[in-house]
């Protein structure tokens, strides 16, 4: 899905640039004329403004006659966009669409499972922010080829952990993360108390004699434990929330990013796991006491955390320096 930005209202010598932003609808090299589409001068489609049945039957008449067809709305509705989807399957015909806020966006990239091929917005933080998160999605479902910057993607190092301690817990909150997308087997999150060592908390995809798997969740244990987010902040579990973007890393240390559509809290007996990493230095979390919470072993295995011992060894990862409301910090901080 290509972004295509248009500033035709920015002054002369004032264009704005993006990275990851594939074309300027400038008004000069492309632009709208009399319904007909040009983009580097040459005219390529028709753009239509759909007001009712009337515009959405004349843009579906177009469909397999032109190169691309660019539509705006008098009023947005998901309707006549997915209908003019469902009539271009199979066509070489390509559908933009003009985006007037960022709710628009995520709706119309994955109408129908398959989305337009282009998406026109203005040059807002809110609007830009919006569009490449739906960009980077449709790269990791449809594994098209674009480019993006390069914070969209991420290949963490994993590292080894060393279980030295376990102990009851006591009783306390544990919380579930229920996601909007399903994980694969090998992919968890990110979790721990101290925020230069992580476990990498296996999702609750694998099958159980006694309860159905979730294949949308991972129960990342007790609140005060660190979650990586998307943007490699971390919050404490416990300032999670709906609508929230994390990262999610698979057994490779490859990531990608979720949306949490919940969090379950409940009362739990918990287990208290301490860790030696690679670079010696310790580490710990509690996780709830359960045959359905898995760690990942070595060998990139889901092993269930009620059957792990010490001198065990399981995936994690180390980051660098200390943190301050999530970020980054490079002063010294004891974490015990």
């Amino acid at each position: 899905m290509e972004i295509w930005l248009d500033v035709r209202t920015h002054s002369s010598g004032n264009t704005p640039t993006h990275e990851g932003v594939d074309r300027l609808i400038d008004g000069t090299e492309s632009y709208i004329e009399a319904r007909k589409l040009y983009l580097d001068k040459t005219m390529v489609g028709a753009a239509i403004h759909v007001r009712d049945s009337h515009d959405q039957d004349m843009a579906k008449s177009l469909i397999g006659s032109v190169g691309w067809i660019l539509l705006s709305f008098e009023t947005w509705s998901m309707i006549p966009l997915e209908n003019l989807i469902a009539a271009n399957e199979g066509s070489p015909t390509r559908i933009a669409a003009v985006m007037t806020s960022p709710a628009q966006i995520q709706g119309a990239a994955f109408a129908l499972q398959q989305g337009v091929d282009a998406i026109v917005i203005t040059d807002e933080p809110s609007m830009l922010e919006a569009a490449f998160i739906a960009k980077a999605q449709r790269l990791e479902r449809h594994g098209e080829v674009a480019s993006l910057p390069e914070s969209d993607a991420t290949t963490l190092s994993l590292s080894k952990l060393k279980i030295t301690s376990i102990q009851e817990g006591g009783i306390g909150e544990r919380y579930c993360i229920d996601f909007t997308s399903m994980l694969e087997l090998g992919e968890g999150m990110l979790l721990g108390s101290n925020a230069s060592s992580f476990m990498l908390v296996h999702g609750e995809t694998v099958p159980s004699e006694f309860v159905p798997s979730r294949p949308f969740r991972v129960n990342a244990g007790s609140p005060q434990s660190y979650a990586l987010m998307a943007d490699g902040t971390t919050k404490y579990v416990a300032e999670l929330k709906s609508g929230d973007c994390v990262t999610i890393a698979s057994k490779q240390g490859i990531t990608r990013q979720l949306v949490i559509g919940r969090l379950k809290i409940e009362q739990r007996p918990l287990l208290l796991f301490k860790w030696m990493n690679e670079n010696d230095k310790e580490g710990h979390m509690f996780l709830q006491q359960a045959e359905t919470v898995r760690a990942v072993d070595t060998s990139g295995n889901p092993v269930s955390v009620t059957s792990l011992q010490i001198d065990d060894q399981i995936l994690g990862w180390d980051d660098d320096g200390a943190r301050h409301i999530g970020v980054t910090i490079s002063s010294v901080v004891s974490e015990r």
